[in-house]
């Protein structure tokens, strides 16, 4: 009996169709709900697309984790970032106590890691079995940390005190994909030298290039644009923004592709078509979160 020829594999132009198109359709749906003008609509609609990124994300990583053969505490890291991400938008929000100062946040999120690590000693403790239980915590810790500790980021950035924060997430997506596409668009069409051919063959310094250069132009314009609404924002924080948010981007891509060869696989999952999984949409996002997040608190705003 004759074997079906085997299916051709998509093009790189149907690909960076596809993954642009998913990319639009889930950020559109998430800025939606955030300029919706309903405060239930635009917090608690971003806090459930932010803890549905962390459990599934958190789930992709740790089974990077088991297919490299290594020990997890999966349903207490999931746990985990549950509670994280909810502890913190109750904090945000003024639900719990009386202020929602970046301070009282970090407060919080710091108590609560502290917390979370002596949990799982203790978990360890009362285990029946005490093999591989260094690798068990550090990998949970770990995937808590590259997750949900990052993602939370961009819930401190839209619940920013003084400041109209959706306004600042959406620029900071908005530069990150930008990032994205240049590194993509320009890299296939141009790219000649290879950045790290043993972690990602397909990354160029023309990419890189390409990066730097599509999400300084979008900061430059998206900051013309906006800039009423950005306290402390001009043209040098753009191009500063731009450049850094867009080598950041290239670097968390990077980190995650670490992962994903380690693991043997090509995508972190199927979850978004033409995307992979949901770490193969954040990576980038979650490395440039905490950089958007420190420089509006410590640059355009200081207090």
């Amino acid at each position: 009996m004759t074997q079906p020829p085997p299916t051709p594999s998509p093009s790189k132009r149907k690909v960076f169709v596809r993954r642009l198109s998913s990319t639009v359709a889930l950020w559109a749906v998430v800025l939606g709900a955030l300029f919706s003008g309903n405060r239930w609509i635009s917090d608690y609609g971003f806090l459930a697309v932010m803890i549905l990124l962390a459990v599934f994300g958190l789930l992709e990583f740790y089974g990077f984790v088991e297919k490299r053969g290594f020990a997890c505490f999966k349903l207490w890291g999931v746990l985990g970032g549950l509670l994280l991400m909810i502890g913190t938008f109750l904090n945000l929000t003024g639900v719990v106590g009386r202020s929602g100062s970046p301070a009282r946040v970090n407060d919080f999120e710091t108590s609560f890691l502290i917390l979370f690590v002596l949990g799982l000693c203790l978990r360890q403790l009362l285990s029946m079995s005490q093999a591989s239980g260094l690798m068990a915590v550090s990998t949970t810790l770990f995937g808590l940390m590259y997750v949900p500790y990052l993602l939370n980021f961009m819930q401190k950035i839209n619940f920013f005190p003084g400041v109209q924060g959706h306004y600042f997430l959406l620029y900071f997506v908005l530069i990150t994909k930008f990032s994205d596409t240049g590194a993509y668009s320009v890299g296939s069409l141009i790219g000649r030298h290879k950045m790290i051919p043993r972690i990602s063959p397909g990354k160029t310094w023309e990419g890189f290039g390409g990066a730097i250069l599509f999400s300084t132009i979008a900061s430059l314009l998206f900051v013309h644009f906006l800039k009423p609404r950005m306290i402390g924002m001009n043209r040098r924080h753009a191009i500063i923004l731009g450049v850094v948010l867009g080598v950041c981007a290239v670097v968390g891509d990077l980190v995650e592709s670490i992962f994903k060869r380690e693991a043997d696989v090509k995508d972190s999952g199927h979850f978004f078509p033409g995307i992979g999984g949901v770490l193969d949409l954040l990576d980038s996002l979650l490395f440039n979160a905490p950089i958007m997040y420190l420089y509006l608190r410590h640059v355009l705003t200081p207090r």
